[in-house]
């Protein structure tokens, strides 16, 4: 069974870590999510987030939502560059888990 995931890979500004995280953080958590990580590079400029949606129709709603442009319009101070995409997916199989 497929699933459904957006890849964003951020690079912030030197030392804007603390700012960009309280801006990253949702105002609400939309339908058809259904769950997300940050992942942090160990110098702290990189940073990526993988939302999980349970249809493609979901997160591209969210994403042209009034809600995200907000959001991301929170972010752009104190992003350098931005790369997102749209990909879909399984979970592989672990032996022994």
């Amino acid at each position: 069974m497929d699933n459904y995931f957006w890849v964003t890979t951020r690079t912030i500004k030197p030392g804007a870590r603390e700012h960009f995280e309280h801006a990253w953080r949702p105002a609400e958590f939309p339908p058809g999510l259904v769950g997300a990580y940050v992942l942090y590079a160990d110098d702290g400029d990189e940073v990526v987030g993988i939302s999980i949606w349970d249809s493609a129709e979901a997160c591209h709603r969210y994403r042209d939502s009034d809600v995200e442009a907000r959001r991301q319009a929170l972010m752009d101070p104190f992003v350098l560059e931005e790369r997102s995409r749209f990909y879909t997916g399984r979970e592989l199989g672990v032996p022994g888990r």
